[in-house]
């Protein structure tokens, strides 16, 4: 009972925390301007795993349009009655439900860490491309391949399951072409967010390559 009492309280809490998507998702920069602190999560994910910033922000986008708690549309029973939801799938970077306890696990995740916040979403996605890296031999330049294994997963990657999906293929290469896009982006503003704290003084610090 107490852990269903701590679930349900940290389900509410991070629910009535979670920010509004940016008004702006086309445009990087102003995503960041938004919400700074996003910047911070991704250039951490970055740092610790691999995958650059860009083409986190683009899995984001496709995955849940910056929603923290997106879920697939349930399916209707007879046509007319909600039914159960298509996959386990939830939060930010549409985590499914294995591969999520499959995080927590590698990552010694406690019950704080959810799929509705951004910081760990973006981890995730990164420890995710980490992994396709590592066993696929994708490189962390290729958003393309990147996203075919992150919704395949590696297995039906491995298995070229999207060869019979055209429509994963072109949802694949429009998250190529919104990574190319934010990183252009990115490119103009970056050392704004670099230099967002208080003890920063921008334009003097220099932005990190």
């Amino acid at each position: 009972m107490l852990g269903l009492l701590v679930g349900v309280w940290a389900t509410l809490r991070f629910s009535l925390l979670a920010p509004d998507p940016p008004a702006n998702p086309d445009n990087l920069c102003e995503i960041f301007r938004e919400h700074t602190v996003w910047y911070d999560y991704a250039r951490a994910s970055q740092e610790k795993w691999g995958t650059p910033i860009a083409t986190q922000m683009a899995f984001v986008y496709y995955e849940s349009s910056f929603r923290s708690h997106a879920r697939p549309p349930r399916t209707l029973l007879w046509g007319l009655i909600p039914w159960t939801r298509p996959t386990t799938a939830f939060g930010y970077a549409q985590a499914l439900d294995p591969a999520w306890r499959e995080y927590l696990a590698a990552n010694d995740g406690g019950w704080l860490t959810v799929r509705s916040d951004m910081a760990y979403a973006l981890d995730f996605v990164g420890w995710y491309n980490r992994l396709s890296h590592e066993h696929l031999g994708i490189p962390f330049t290729a958003p393309r391949e990147l996203y075919l294994a992150y919704h395949e997963g590696r297995g039906g990657y491995t298995r070229r399951t999207y060869d019979q999906k055209p429509e994963i293929q072109a949802l694949a290469a429009r998250v190529r072409s919104r990574a190319f896009r934010y990183h252009n982006q990115l490119q103009q503003c970056e050392q704004e967010f670099q230099c967002w704290r208080w003890y920063q003084f921008w334009p003097f610090c220099r932005a990190e390559q």
